[in-house]
This record gives C-alpha cells, sequence and structure tokens, in this order.
C-alpha cells in the first residue's frame, strides 16, 4: 500500500524546496499566505519524498539543491517556469505574474539562477530541514505518517 503522502502527491500540485533554504522557508510561507485554497501543497528537495517527485532534477552535482521543482499532477516544472506556475495558482494579483511567461525561458532562467546562487549568502541557511511550523505542516507532503 503506497503512503498517503505518495497519493496526495500523484493528485496534487507539489512545491518542492530547498528545506534549508531561509529564502525558500521564505517562500512557502508567502505561497501559505496566497494560497487560501490549500492548492499548493510542499515538500524538501533533500526528503525521500522530493528526490523521488524530482527525479533527480533540481540537484547539482554535488548533491545540493539548485533550484526550485513544481510537479503538477505527474508533470515536472523547473526554475522561473515553476515560479511562474506558482504565481497562477495564488490569489490575486499574482497571477497576473504568469505574462512574464512571454519573456524567453534562458532570459528568467538567468534572472532565477542568479538569485538561486546567492540566496544562501543573502538570506541564510539553517544545517538540517526544520520542522514547518504549525497551519503550514499539514501541507508539507513529506512529514506525514504513512
Amino acid at each position: 500500500m503506497e503512503p498517503k503522502s505518495e497519493i496526495r502527491a500523484e493528485n496534487s500540485f507539489v512545491v518542492l524546496i530547498d528545506g534549508v533554504c531561509h529564502f525558500c522557508q521564505g517562500a512557502v510561507q508567502f505561497i501559505v499566505k496566497r494560497d487560501p485554497k490549500g492548492t499548493l501543497n510542499f515538500a524538501s528537495l533533500q526528503s525521500e519524498l522530493g528526490k523521488r517527485l524530482s527525479d533527480g532534477e533540481g540537484f547539482e552535482a554535488s548533491g545540493e539543491p539548485n533550484t526550485l521543482v513544481l510537479v503538477e499532477k505527474g508533470q515536472r516544472y523547473l526554475r522561473s517556469n515553476a515560479a511562474l506556475r506558482i504565481a497562477r495558482k495564488l490569489r490575486f494579483p499574482w497571477p497576473l505574474l504568469y505574462a512574464l511567461i512571454i519573456v524567453p525561458r534562458p532570459l528568467r532562467d538567468a534572472v532565477y539562477r542568479y538569485i538561486a546562487r546567492n540566496r544562501y549568502r543573502w538570506f541564510g541557511k539553517d544545517d538540517v530541514c526544520p520542522l514547518p511550523p504549525p497551519g503550514v505542516r499539514e501541507r508539507f507532503l513529506d512529514t506525514e505518517q504513512a
């Protein structure tokens, strides 16, 4: 029998984040506040579930997470494509950002990579993935018990 988290992941939208990154942790809080329907769920890229769902995408050769991954009903989106698709799921006015999809992906991803490369220096990081706060925890698929 599959764990509940696997079943939920197959039938939903899952945002895979770098669980030790303070910027990414802040992004989760931002998303949760603007997604009142709870459409988006989360998992850490470092978790077993995150590794399975990302299918190796989003990791540098060193094994460190280097990108945001959105798994949308089995389809994977990376970097700026993931960020823009996430914005589409949030309440107004955030879906308007999806208009940036007309900017060529290499240019969008270059800006994304610049931020991703500097996020630890600018925002900091933890040594281990912290437990999500109450109110957010139930939206993290990798913290559920099977």
